[in-house]
Order: structure tokens, then sequence, then C-alpha cells
């Protein structure tokens, strides 16, 4: 059995263990908390990118609406009640289908009751021209009696006026006769019109009336419904007057629709309308554009995001737009890394490079580590890459800025002539 003096002794060397792992637990713990700031510092404070071949396009957004090019609007030219409704929304007609009928009784009746008018006119027409006979009989035989005096002149005159009664009666009931059968011809007419038909061949995209319904048809024709072709389409693209005069007859556009985002339909403006719409203070103008639709996929009131193409350099030396060092603005203080700010000064609102024409620029540039500015010239821009025609090479690196939430220079940052705050240790100051 231990002593007392033995257990004291472990006792003693276990205590002195456990403080030994607690010290080595907050050294460690120590270290790590000072080493991986100084690790942090040493990675990269900037992203780059490469200069990289590409086409870089110049072009003008816009939202639009497919609308059928070619389409009818099917009414009925008579008044009545629309008895058959043979089409639905949807359906495919042919041109010259029967696709709807008005109630004909009333038109039919018309129709028999001028051909009963008509054949009464020419029973009257037939004794007014036996009658007519008779008088010119009449007269002739008086005339060759007046020679030998067997007839007094006032029964030869009598004769005369009853020849001239004759032949305005007959004359009056050919006109009725040639009134009436105008009237026929448009009774038959409108009977006709009782039956309509499909104006051409295509889809009916609406239905405005209802099997039952009364259809007036006195100042215009009521529409009955819609009938479109939709093999092509055409594109309604409601531009912003900052940007109609860069667009013309002929500029090259594309679009995708919400429902396949990843399919592109191209097409050639056709027509520009002058008239604007303005919606909520805002001056839009409508372009149209016609694409082709062979498997019908396009329908009508469909959502298009449009983008007109204005210019296009293909095969060239490309960077992001975001690498170009933007000129400062006036009232912008720029930090330097040690906390004092800069004033910057005053810059162009308008996005240079939407003409093309080479212009000066400044990039920063990686090599072997090493940072440095570089000038070069640069092209056409768009919105997310600019063209570069002199100052890189394909393959070099440049640098993109920070993002604006990061460390460093950034918060060297300041506004006006208040400089910026705490500084830090940049690896690059942000532009």
């Amino acid at each position: 059995m231990a002593s007392p003096a033995g257990r004291k002794t472990v006792e003693t060397g276990l205590k002195r263990g456990k403080l030994l792992l607690v010290v080595g637990a907050l050294a460690l713990a120590g270290g790590l908390a000072w080493w991986q700031p100084w690790r942090a510092d040493e990675a990269p404070a900037y992203e780059t990118a490469r200069v990289e071949r590409g086409t870089v396009q110049l072009t003008v957004n816009a939202l639009g609406t497919l609308l059928p090019l070619q389409f009818v609007d099917v009414g009925t030219q008579v008044t009545g009640q629309l008895r058959r409704l043979g089409v639905e929304i949807g359906q495919t007609v042919k041109k010259g289908q029967l696709i709807a009928e008005i109630d004909p009784t009333l038109f039919e009746s018309r129709v028999n009751q001028t051909s009963a008018a008509i054949n009464n006119l020419r029973a009257q027409s037939s004794d007014r021209t036996a009658q007519l006979t008779l008088a010119r009989q009449r007269v002739e035989r008086n005339r060759s009696l007046m020679r030998s005096d067997a007839v007094s002149r006032e029964d030869l005159e009598a004769s005369e006026a009853t020849l001239q009664q004759a032949e305005a009666g007959v004359a009056s009931i050919e006109a009725q006769i040639r009134q009436q059968s105008s009237l026929l011809v448009a009774d038959r007419a409108n009977l006709r019109y009782t039956q309509i038909f499909a104006p051409m061949t295509g889809t009916v995209v609406s239905v405005t009336a209802r099997q039952g319904q009364t259809l007036v048809a006195a100042q215009q024709a009521p529409v009955i419904l819609r009938v479109a072709d939709l093999s092509v389409m055409s594109v309604q693209a409601q531009v912003s007057e900052a940007d109609i005069s860069k667009i013309r007859v002929g500029t090259s556009a594309f679009f995708n629709t919400l429902g396949l985002p990843d399919r592109r339909w191209t097409g050639k403006v056709r027509q520009i309308l002058p008239t604007p719409e303005v919606v909520n203070n805002v001056v839009l103008y409508n372009v149209l554009f016609d694409v082709e639709n062979p498997d019908g996929v396009l329908l009508p009131q469909m959502s298009a995001q449009v983008t007109f193409k204005l210019k296009q350099v293909d095969d060239a030396l490309t960077i992001p737009a975001r690498a170009v060092i933007k000129p400062e603005r006036s009232g912008k203080g720029k930090g330097n890394g040690n906390g004092k700010g800069k004033q910057g000064g005053g810059g162009d609102a308008k996005r240079a490079g939407a003409d093309g024409a080479p212009r000066p620029g400044k990039v920063k540039v990686v090599k072997d580590g090493v940072i440095s500015e570089r000038e070069v010239t640069l092209g056409l821009e768009s919105r997310n890459q600019v063209q570069v025609i002199a100052g890189l090479a394909e393959g070099e690196e440049v640098v993109l800025p920070r993002p604006k939430s990061g460390d460093g220079a950034d918060k060297g940052r300041g506004k006006g002539d208040k400089g910026g705050g705490s500084g830090g240790k940049p690896k690059l100051p942000m532009y």
C-alpha cells in the first residue's frame, strides 16, 4: 500500500501535466489567431481576367410583344341572331370554310317578297303592253280614216293621247321592275351574308360573340372572331426615346421569350412607327420586325426580350469593360491606403465607346506578380466587354476592381475633401 507522501507526489505530477496542456492549448490558439490574419494578408487581393479574342456587340435592349403579321377580324354585314358558330379558339380553318351563320328567316322572306312583287309587275307589264298595242292600232286606223274624212280630228287626237298614256304606263312598269330587281339583288346578297366564311387560311385566335347572341350591324360590322396566320409573327418592341435615333429600318434584331430563354429568333427592322406611346410619362416608340414561326411555338401576346444589334466587331481582342480605369467624378474621394482622401475630378456621364471610334484608356496589367498601369487604345464597348485596339496582347492578364464591400483601399475612400477612413494595407488601390 502506497504511503501518503507517494500519493501526494503523484497528484502533484498530474496537476503539473494538466497545467502544461492548458498552457500549450492557449499558446496554439494564440499562434493560429496571429497566423491567420497574416496568411489572409498574404493572399492576392485582386481579381484578374485574360485578354481574349471574341466578338463585341453594341446593342439596344427593349421589351416587345408578339403579334400575327396577317390577321382578319371576321364580322357580320347583316343584323340578326347568331344561329350557329362552328369554330373554337385555336382551331385551324381554310379559306372559304363556313364558320358561322346568322338566322336567315327574315332575309329569305324579303327575297320571296321582292320576287313576288317583280312577278306582279311583270304581269302588269304584259297587260300594259297589250293596251299599248291596241292604242297604236287605233291611231293608225284613225289616221287612215282621217284621209277619207271618215273620223273627225278630235277622234284622232283622242286616240293619240291614249297611245301616249299606254306608252307611259309601260315605261312606268318597266322602271318598277328594274327597281324591284335591284332590291332583289340586295336581298339575295343579304341572304348570302347570313353565311359567314373564313376569309383566309389560319388559326382562330379569338372569339368575341356567342351562339344565340343578337348582332346589330347598324354603323359598323360587329366582330365575331379573329383569324390569324401564325406562320409569320411580328414583334412590336417599345424603344425609349433615348435609343430610337440609333435604330434604322434594316437594323438586325433578335429576341428570346420567357418560356424559351435559350432559343433565339432573328429578323430585321421593317417599320418604325412615328407616333409614340406615353406610359407613366415615359415616351416609347414602337419598332416592328418579322420572324418565321414554322413550328408554331410563338403565340400572340407573348412577351419578348428584344435586342437590336447596332454594331459588331468580330475576332477582336477583348477585356471586361470593368477592367478599364474609369475617370473619377467630382465629389468622390479616393483612398490611397493610408486614410487620406483625394478629391476626384469630373467625369462624363455618357458611356464612351458607343460609336466604336478609337480612344485612349488605362488598365492595370499583372505580369510575374507585379501590377503596372498601362495605356491602351480602346474601340467598341458593349455593356460587358470592350475592344482593345492596341496596348495589350492576347493572353495577358488585366486587373479587375475589387468588390466595394472588401477591406483595404475601399475603406480609405471618402467623399468630397474629407478623405477616407482608417486605411489599411491594400494590395491594389480602388479605381
